[in-house]
């Protein structure tokens, strides 16, 4: 099958797994079928699919990103020792492991086509991944409180990993709370990579989006977080700050210029 022939099984797999979407059509064009699989495979409920949906959906997304482009995290330049900064997908990016943006239900973003970074990483790693994440919170039996983090495989993405952490949300002012909690993100995960004998963790902007946290602060703690923890001895050697915004980029450049 071709591209468009995997996306159309896709399709019709998901169409026929739930009844309620009996009547839906398929439009023709392909950013519409993009859209319109990318909504069904947000809105599906954590569960086992079947070895040809799954076969099929692995080798359709894994094309889907090599088409956009992969940027492999060892060809990127430092900016200080160990710290880098890459404005893109994090979705594209190589490297052992990325960071996902969570929500304390843990199993990812359930709006079609939501632009936040929690739809980006499930939609396509893949349903595999809702339903680790599902199975984690099961084991857990509570939501996951803010500042801590999780692993999981990456399955379709580029990178092996991913790292799951749920920011803290600002409604007004910003608290000495607020702070603590952001930074304990940063080292939750960084700790967890070290457990995990990883050595690239790449960051996306924790809290910034629809958590509301201001994105100057924010980097503020990401970069002295950062730095502190890999004054320690572990398998870490190499932050990738990734932004997606050119306003993150020019305040990680910022920082990260500054002696």
């Amino acid at each position: 099958m071709n591209q468009s022939e995997k996306r159309l099984f896709l399709i019709q797999s998901l169409l026929k797994e739930n009844p309620a979407y009996r009547d839906l059509g398929i439009p023709a064009d392909t950013n519409s079928q993009r859209q319109l699989l990318r909504g069904l495979m947000n809105l599906r409920a954590p569960q086992r699919a079947d070895a040809d949906f799954l076969q099929t959906q692995d080798a359709y997304l894994q094309g889907e990103t090599a088409a956009k482009g992969i940027t492999d995290a060892a060809d990127l330049a430092p900016m200080q020792p160990g710290l880098y900064l890459w404005q893109g997908d994090i979705t594209t990016l190589q490297c052992d492991a990325i960071v996902n943006a969570a929500n304390s239900g843990m199993t990812g973003c359930y709006i079609p086509n939501h632009r936040c970074i929690d739809n980006a990483i499930h939609t396509f790693a893949g349903v595999e991944l809702r339903l680790a994440c599902a199975e984690l919170m099961e084991q857990q039996g509570y939501p996951e409180p803010t500042g801590r983090a999780k692993i999981t495989p990456a399955f379709n993405l580029p990178c092996r990993y991913v790292l799951h952490t749920v920011g803290p949300i600002i409604d007004g002012r910003v608290t000495k709370a607020d702070k603590e909690l952001l930074a304990s993100c940063y080292r939750s995960c960084l700790a967890l990579a070290a457990e995990n004998n990883l050595e690239s963790v790449a960051f996306c902007c924790i809290s910034t989006g629809e958590f509301h946290f201001p994105n100057e602060l924010a980097a503020q703690i990401a970069v002295e977080t950062v730095k502190d923890f890999l004054k320690k001895q572990t398998s870490v050697k190499k932050v990738i700050f990734n932004v997606f915004k050119d306003l993150d980029k020019a305040i990680y450049e910022k920082l990260l210029r500054a002696a």
